[in-house]
């Protein structure tokens, strides 16, 4: 209790950080890279804001100490009495950077750009990661894109999407009670017109756009006002010092002289934003004393990496995953170095359990635990996120990772075409087939994939 009202001391809080609600609305972190990232960071705000459940026993329980006693009937506006069968999560991006993952979240919003004016957001719904081993009736789902609204639209839009989930998904079973799993039973046609008949008015057609990438742009960029914004890579999103990496005091002693922002991205890393060109140069030097200034000097793959916290942190988990992501890079990276592929981006995604926190089902490689150090290996997922993977290998040790991958990258490096990414690849030379969508998911697994390594 004491360590909550602390966070609301701070001006933060975790009221919907669990339970049957809306959980989060997540987008680029950083509105001062353009007016398009400021309205979209607006926009998450206002999300957010409309969908936090109106209930005060969060106040009541941890900032006030007792529950008050009231005869008065708490109204619920849009959760209603039942809330929702289970947990929502939300997205915004600005294409090309799709640095959320929208495809794998229950509801997104893409900006569309046009005359370099915001005119509005593409609809995606019904993306979803969880998964359970065993059980062929739960899959991860990449969210479809089913219409288009205006900004002004964008917050109504939301809620209605909520709503159709309150009124119309599964709360007989847990396990198949996500939108991904509402989406999948009445299809996306019907999705959009229920949203529709909600509305009272039809979201427009889908309007064209790109992403190209899910990852985070490294070093420092200069915003149209002159300021300074400097991504560092933070492995595992964990800010720690060591004996010859002392991050963490570093950036203790940035924070003392920075009179901007420290902003965290949805890849576990951390902008230094808002740098004036008056501090630039102080806060060069110190992170050039503390040996900060060339995190992103690693190999693609490196930058490219996510992990979910896992063991000992989570009691779901299976196997490690943050703790043993980078040794695992690490025997890799010799295979890349050997291949000359050392600076290309590659996604790869580690997990402790089927869950799928660090969005695995959706990167170019994955590894999701099965036991203590054995995992499921998976490839061909969509470089920018747009794709799902495909089973390559189960329950296989962790001595096996890189003999089962050193021969693909010596492959890739040797045959790919122009420009092609490395799931593609996989996809191209039979490794895996193409996971259209979640039903798919385990289907057309090769029986190798199954053999005992």
């Amino acid at each position: 209790m004491v360590s909550i009202a602390e966070i609301n001391q701070a001006a933060m809080d975790t009221i919907a950080a669990c339970g049957d609600v809306n959980r989060n609305v997540m987008c680029n972190p950083n509105p001062y890279q353009s007016e398009i990232h400021a309205q979209a960071l607006k926009a998450a705000q206002d999300i957010s804001a409309h969908l936090t459940p109106q209930t005060r026993a969060y106040h009541e329980i941890w900032l006030d100490g007792e529950k008050i006693e009231s005869s008065e009937e708490e109204v619920e506006p849009i959760y209603g009495k039942t809330y929702l069968p289970r947990k929502f999560k939300i997205t915004i991006a600005v294409p090309p950077s799709n640095d959320v993952d929208i495809y794998a979240n229950c509801l997104s919003f893409i900006a569309i750009v046009e005359n370099d004016k915001l005119v509005g957001y593409n609809v995606a719904v019904g993306g979803g990661m969880g998964s359970t081993h065993g059980n062929e009736a739960t899959y991860p789902r990449i969210a479809d894109v089913i219409g288009f609204c205006t900004p002004e639209q964008v917050v109504d839009v939301a809620e209605k999407v909520v709503l159709v989930q309150r009124d119309f998904g599964d709360r007989t079973d847990r396990k198949h009670s996500r939108f991904k799993y509402t989406v999948d039973d009445h299809g996306p046609a019907w999705i959009l017109a229920k949203i529709n008949e909600y509305l009272g008015y039809d979201l427009q057609p889908v309007r064209d756009f790109k992403f190209e990438d899910n990852g985070d742009r490294y070093g420092w960029v200069e915003d149209p006002n002159g300021n300074s914004h400097l991504t560092l890579f933070i492995a595992g999103g964990r800010v720690l010092d060591t004996p010859t990496y002392p991050m963490r005091t570093g950036l203790r002693e940035i924070a003392k002289i920075h009179d901007g922002d420290f902003r965290l991205t949805a890849n576990q890393n951390l902008i230094i934003a808002n740098v004036s060109p008056a501090k630039r140069p102080e806060i060069e030097k110190l992170l050039e004393q503390y040996g900060i200034k060339d995190s992103h000097l690693q190999s693609g793959l490196r930058l490219n990496s996510l992990a979910c916290v896992a063991l000992p942190t989570c009691g779901l988990s299976l196997a490690e995953a943050e703790r043993f992501l980078p040794t695992v890079l690490t025997e890799l990276e010799d295979s890349l170095e050997e291949n000359g592929l050392r600076h290309d981006a590659i996604t790869i995604r580690m997990t402790g359990c089927p869950n799928g926190c660090a969005r695995p089902f959706i990167s170019e490689i994955g590894f999701v635990g099965r036991g203590p150090d054995h995992y499921n290996l998976y490839l061909g997922g969509g470089h920018a996120g747009q794709r799902l993977s495909k089973l390559y290998r189960e329950n296989i040790p962790s001595s096996q990772i890189k003999p089962l991958l050193a021969p693909i990258f010596a492959h890739y490096a040797k045959e790919r075409n122009e420009g092609e990414k490395f799931g593609d690849f996989c996809i191209r030379e039979g490794y895996v087939a193409a996971t259209v969508q979640g039903p798919d998911f385990h289907k057309n697994i090769k029986p190798e994939a199954h053999a005992s390594v």
